[in-house]
């Protein structure tokens, strides 16, 4: 019996139109940002994971290799050309479509309580060939870098978990849950624009361009209707990270309602005891992934510790 089990499915209501929806919103993705994104398929216990990549024809030594957050795409990483910065390094970037989620990937997921998104999350770099790597994770991903580092430290390098969903629960505020909760009841764009507003992003501060926008809310706006979520939600790992000797990097947003990150920053404190960094940035909110700053701190904190510049 295969030690990658499938303990949830989740599933477009309607498969073939949701992955034409998916396919086409790619397309709009490559078009907005002016270049095309290399598209590989690999085959695991859970199914076909799709992995977008930037930098895939380079003979670059180094890679980082990407989680995306809860009901997100690895590729909101990119809005606006955020990934620009590392992909001006001399890094391999593999975007992962996590298993379960709203994306091209299978929905087939393992019991999130167990190994099991640390031994995919394993097969699929097996079979990317990647050998050792950066990894980073936002919210949801986070908690996946954390089971890879569990299960097979010796593939990492360092780990950038952004406002990481494996050291709390999620708040239970009125503020959040108020705008969690309404774009899902009463799933409007007027809603919806209110979520990203409230929650994820944080005034002339942290936001994207008008396109980008667009861009994320025509995707979340699918999803939401369209997507049979059944898979399990990200919990706090709590002392499973007391055996996590990988490097990590710690990155907040101030503003994160979703997750407030005083207490997630003392319980990685309390359990992890390879912390390298912690950045907390102001007047910023869930979505740190798409804040320019942000990934200019991973890519710093990456150059340091090779010592030197990767270009």
């Amino acid at each position: 019996m295969s030690d990658l089990i499938r303990k949830r499915t989740s599933s477009f209501k309607n498969p073939e139109e949701g992955k034409e929806r998916i396919e086409g919103w790619v397309a709009k993705m490559e078009a907005s940002n002016g270049r095309p994104y290399a598209k590989i398929s690999v085959e695991t216990e859970l199914g076909q994971t799709q992995v977008y990549g930037l930098n895939l024809d380079e003979n670059y030594t180094e890679s980082i290799v990407i989680f995306p957050g809860f009901r997100t795409s690895a590729l909101f990483w990119d809005f606006d050309n955020g990934l620009d910065l590392l992909k001006r390094e001399a890094l391999k970037i593999y975007l992962i479509e996590t298993n379960g989620q709203p994306n091209l990937s299978a929905g087939h997921t393992p019991d999130i309580k167990g190994n099991g998104y640390g031994i995919w999350a394993n097969k699929v770099l097996e079979q990317l060939g990647i050998e050792r790597t950066y990894i980073a994770g936002a919210s949801f991903g986070g908690l996946v870098c954390m089971k890879l580092a569990i299960t097979n430290p010796e593939k990492i390098k360092a780990a950038f978990l952004l406002n990481a969903g494996c050291f709390r629960m999620i708040s239970l505020g009125f503020k959040n849950l108020y705008y969690n909760l309404l774009p899902i009841l009463f799933p409007s764009k007027k809603n919806m624009d209110l979520f990203f507003e409230q929650i994820v992003f944080c005034g002339d501060h942290h936001c994207l361009s008008s396109n980008s926008k667009d861009l994320i809310m025509d995707y979340m706006h699918y999803v939401i209707q369209f997507y049979q979520d059944k898979t399990q939600k990200p919990y706090p790992m709590g002392a499973e990270l007391r055996i996590v000797d990988t490097p990590v990097h710690l990155l907040f947003g101030a503003n994160d309602y979703l997750l407030p990150y005083e207490k997630s920053m003392a319980n990685a404190q309390r359990y992890l005891k390879n912390i390298q960094s912690i950045k907390v940035f102001p007047n910023v909110g869930h979505g740190i992934e798409t804040y320019q700053p942000a990934i200019e701190y991973i890519k710093l904190q990456i150059n340091k510790s090779t010592m030197q510049p990767l270009s």
